[in-house]
């Protein structure tokens, strides 16, 4: 039986830790979101995570040099499954491969069929479906969609149907409604996620809110979250993850606006469950900086997180595992705002962690394994336990 009670997962959503094997496959060859964020900004200044190992698994990582004696294990995991997208990753950390990428529809925009079945079924009409950098298009249709109150549609390299409306055009809970719409629509054309992308503010200074809402197909087989939930431990969803599991295996979803929040979500989730999973992934990384290639907000979002470790660290006991990582990267230098095929890192805090080198890893989903290892939950398909090495 193992010794551990509690494991605390943190997605640095989109921070990527160099390119992956295949990233030319994917047209991300030479992507380095740390390191390139690093160069940007004339060096990264991230203490704590230095101390933790961050500069020993990526080496050359400009203002975060590797140390002697890092308080945490170190690593960088690959991506198994097929994609390069949240959903994707997130399920991949929780123990299950997607061999099928999920379709994606850059060029083409979405199919008529598609488009006029949920015009249709919702009374509502779209402008735009053409893939596009969400602050790009809200400023470029802002205008015709509050003249005549037609939706803007819009999507990427991700399999993504994204749709955006004014607070004060559409009113939340209606935009939520077309979204279960055409999430219903959207699963015969294996799209991966809807997403409701509310807006606000007057021409020329428009907004997304953190009112936005994602719309996942649901894991196409039973997580560590399942497992958990199933053995009677607290399973406790921070930001965005209820949406990427379509609520699937959580008893509690706790959304944020922004990572200090989903920082400050996730000390108080500490504090009031002192057993089972806390899963939180930190959106503003990706959603803010990465997708508008911004690496100086890239590296100051970096420091934020940076400066809640010892909080982090202090609520922690020595029955605890602390994991962060990553779920794609996202360049904010490589002139594109979409996700990067990236390793991603791994840094565990744990009893007899600090200072284990644990290489390249083969799959996310070893995270996964680890867990249910601790945990003694039933282990996923696929994925090599590390738990002896760290405990």
């Amino acid at each position: 039986m193992s010794n551990i009670d509690r494991a605390v997962v943190i997605v640095l959503d989109s921070c990527g830790a160099g390119e992956a094997p295949d990233a030319a496959d994917y047209g991300d060859a030479g992507a380095d979101t740390l390191g390139h964020t690093a160069e940007a900004v004339g060096g990264l200044a991230l203490p704590n995570f230095q101390a933790a190992g961050l500069g020993n698994l990526h080496s050359g990582l400009l203002g975060v040099p590797p140390v002697s004696h890092p308080s945490m294990a170190f690593g960088r995991l690959t991506e198994a499954s097929a994609g390069k997208d949240s959903t994707t990753g997130h399920w991949e950390l929780a123990g299950i491969i997607t061999t099928s990428p999920t379709a994606t529809f850059t060029d083409t925009g979405f199919p008529d069929a598609l488009v006029r079945a949920v015009e249709n079924e919702s009374g509502h009409r779209f402008i735009g479906n053409y893939a596009a950098s969400g602050t790009v298009i809200i400023e470029a249709l802002g205008p015709k969609h509050l003249e005549t109150g037609a939706l803007i549609l819009y999507t990427s390299a991700d399999s993504v149907f994204q749709i955006a409306a004014h607070k004060d055009v559409v009113p939340l809970g209606e935009l939520y409604r077309v979204c279960e719409i055409a999430r219903r629509h959207c699963n015969q054309y294996n799209i991966g996620r809807v997403i409701a992308r509310p807006f606000e503010g007057e021409l020329g200074s428009l907004h997304r809110t953190y009112e936005r809402h994602d719309y996942a197909m649901p894991p196409h087989s039973a997580t560590m979250l399942d497992h958990a939930s199933q053995g009677g431990l607290p399973v406790v969803g921070i930001g965005k993850i209820e949406d990427l599991f379509a609520g699937q295996g959580l008893t509690v979803a706790v959304h944020t606006e922004g990572d200090a929040d989903g920082l400050d979500k996730t000390l108080e989730a500490l504090d009031q469950y002192s057993a089972g999973i806390i899963f939180t992934n930190l959106v503003d990384l990706d959603m803010r900086y990465g997708h508008r290639e911004n690496p100086t907000g890239y590296a100051a979002g970096l420091a934020l997180i940076d400066s809640y470790l010892p909080r982090l660290i202090g609520r922690l006991t020595d029955r605890d595992l602390l994991f962060f990582s990553a779920d794609h990267g996202n360049d904010p230098t490589d002139g594109s705002t979409d996700h990067t095929r990236e390793y991603v890192p791994l840094l565990v805090h744990g009893r007899m962690a600090a200072g284990v080198d644990l290489g390249i890893r083969d799959q996310y989903c070893d995270v996964a394994a680890t867990i249910s290892d601790a945990l003694n939950l039933a282990p996923p398909i696929r994925g090599v336990s590390f738990l002896e090495e760290i405990t």
